[in-house]
């Protein structure tokens, strides 16, 4: 250790040392403390110091509510029957092996969805040749996979979003703490310290509440869209080789 480094050892221990005794003969003042006992209300937690906690923890709110609501969504559109519906692929391949291309086209439009689009991208190129056929597929299932995932997307802005906003609470909540104690002196310190931390602390769990299931959501839902249009993808090119085996009646 250098003669410098010592140095500043001796004067922060000389720091430390007069801070100690600033507190000790300020702990031996007596000054009106709540019962410990109390902890922060409910009102304490969400304003907390300033119309800023409130608005934070009012975001924190919508944030939960949109993750409820789109976790419900994911549930309700990202199933296999509902991209994929079976009669539509039982009636499509009905049609096509019998090379009627007009009933074929017919079931999709009655059957409005990712696979009716991804097979109507393959029909329209039909007579353009089977790779022609096979990139407008691929190119449409890419369309219809991003347009999927634009909702599953929302689920990882939340769980980026909430645990921000709770971190943004707990550093408002500690510079409001700190700021406090320069009036307090004293065992109260100690109390509002505490109790302070304890409130802006909040946030951030309630964020990362938040947070935690909407991720798992998020790369729930993805992987399973994924899984599902790359089988989509995979049906509607075994239903176009049906087609290259039949005689296709034109419309």
């Amino acid at each position: 250790m250098t003669k410098k480094n010592r140095g500043i050892l001796k004067v922060f221990c000389l720091v430390l040392f007069c801070a100690g005794m600033v507190l000790a003969q300020e702990a031996g003042v007596e000054v009106p403390v709540e019962d410990a006992s109390t902890g922060p209300s409910l009102w304490d937690i969400l304003y907390g110091d300033s119309i800023v906690n409130l608005l934070i923890w009012i975001g924190l709110f919508l944030t939960s509510f949109l993750t409820v609501w789109l976790a419900i969504d994911g549930f309700l559109i990202v199933k296999r029957e509902k991209i994929v519906p079976s009669g539509v692929v039982i009636g499509v391949r009905d049609a096509l092996s019998q090379g009627d291309l007009g009933t074929a086209i017919a079931t999709c439009d009655a059957n409005p969805g990712a696979l009716s689009n991804i097979l109507r991208a393959g029909f329209d190129n039909i007579h353009d040749g089977y790779e022609v056929v096979q990139q407008a597929i691929s190119s449409c299932t890419d369309l219809e996979s991003e347009k999927l995932m634009q909702r599953i997307n929302y689920l990882n802005i939340c769980g980026q979003i909430a645990p921000m906003l709770g971190l943004m609470g707990t550093v408002t909540g500690m510079v409001a703490a700190f700021a406090g104690l320069a009036s307090a002196t004293g065992a109260a310190k100690a109390k509002i310290l505490a109790q302070s931390i304890s409130t802006a602390l909040w946030t951030t769990c309630v964020g990362l509440i938040i947070a935690v299931p909407a991720l798992l959501f998020f790369t729930y839902f993805k992987n399973l869209a994924t899984r599902i249009l790359l089988e989509t993808e995979a049906t509607v090119l075994d239903l176009i080789k049906v087609l290259r085996n039949a005689e296709v009646e034109s419309e």
